[in-house]
């Protein structure tokens, strides 16, 4: 293998993956699990976590623990953590995947509750993951911090707007953590796009193959699309990139005034 290939090689490390049971974070487990890295799958079903566990083992012989808590639940975190170093001792990698975006019809349909439980589950829980673990990476020599935003941070419409302001949160926390937990911790994020996962089960199709048109590969993105974004930013092929905000969003060039997807 190669210097450049061996870079990618997460052998010997351990990842923790928020809402990694379904759709992308399935991919992102499955794809650092490939890679030679034990992973944790974290989301609230201890069932989905359990299966997608049981498939990482089968398939590539890797270590993988199910972890069932609510994000959004600053105080279910500690466990989460805590049980990650129990069973492997040191994290690598942490990819802050978990995320929602529930949706209505005007802005004056967003209740106090809607708006909190965005947040808490985008933005409160990043930030708290980004303490417990990055405090302990810094203890440990160094680590790769991975956020996940979205391309809806820098380009929304009124049909995202808890979602919106949750990512374009995570957004900045990512630089300052950048700033803050350098040189030894790197913390990036990956805004992606349109992606076919359990989310897009809600939009208009019809309205969205209008849409497409105005994205530069005119189409939507399958989930194990992001994997190879997320293996470089939690492998040492990236050692000098951090504080990146990096769009995988199939060139998202919607005009102003068309189109209400919610990527």
């Amino acid at each position: 293998m190669s210097d450049a290939f061996s870079k990618f090689d997460l052998t010997g490390r351990t990842a923790i993956v928020t809402g990694g049971s379904r759709g992308m974070g399935r991919e992102i487990v499955l794809g650092l699990a490939r890679a030679g890295a034990d992973v944790v799958i974290a989301s609230r079903r201890i069932e989905s976590c359990e299966a997608v566990a049981a498939e990482v083992r089968r398939e590539t012989g890797r270590d993988a623990l199910a972890y069932a808590c609510h994000i959004g639940r600053w105080d279910e975190l500690d466990g989460l953590v805590d049980a990650a170093y129990e069973r492997f001792g040191r994290v690598h990698v942490l990819i802050n995947n978990a995320g929602m975006s529930p949706i209505y019809d005007t802005p004056d349909d967003v209740t106090e509750a809607l708006w909190d439980k965005v947040l808490d589950v985008n933005l409160k829980g990043a930030f708290r993951l980004m303490t417990l673990v990055g405090r302990r990476m810094l203890q440990d020599g160094g680590g790769s911090i991975v956020n996940v935003g979205s391309v809806s941070a820098v380009d929304p419409h009124a049909g995202v707007l808890p979602y919106a302001a949750a990512k374009a949160g995570l957004n900045a926390l990512t630089l300052a953590f950048a700033r803050g937990y350098g040189p030894s911790v790197r913390v990036n994020c990956v805004m992606p796009g349109a992606f076919m996962t359990d989310i897009s089960e809600h939009w208009d199709m019809d309205e969205f193959a209008r849409d497409v048109e105005g994205f530069a590969l005119q189409r939507i993105a399958e989930p194990d699309e992001i994997v190879g974004t997320m293996l470089y930013l939690a492998s040492d092929a990236s050692s000098y990139t951090t504080g990146a905000v990096l769009r995988v969003d199939g060139g998202f060039l919607l005009r102003p005034g068309t189109g209400r997807v919610a990527p």
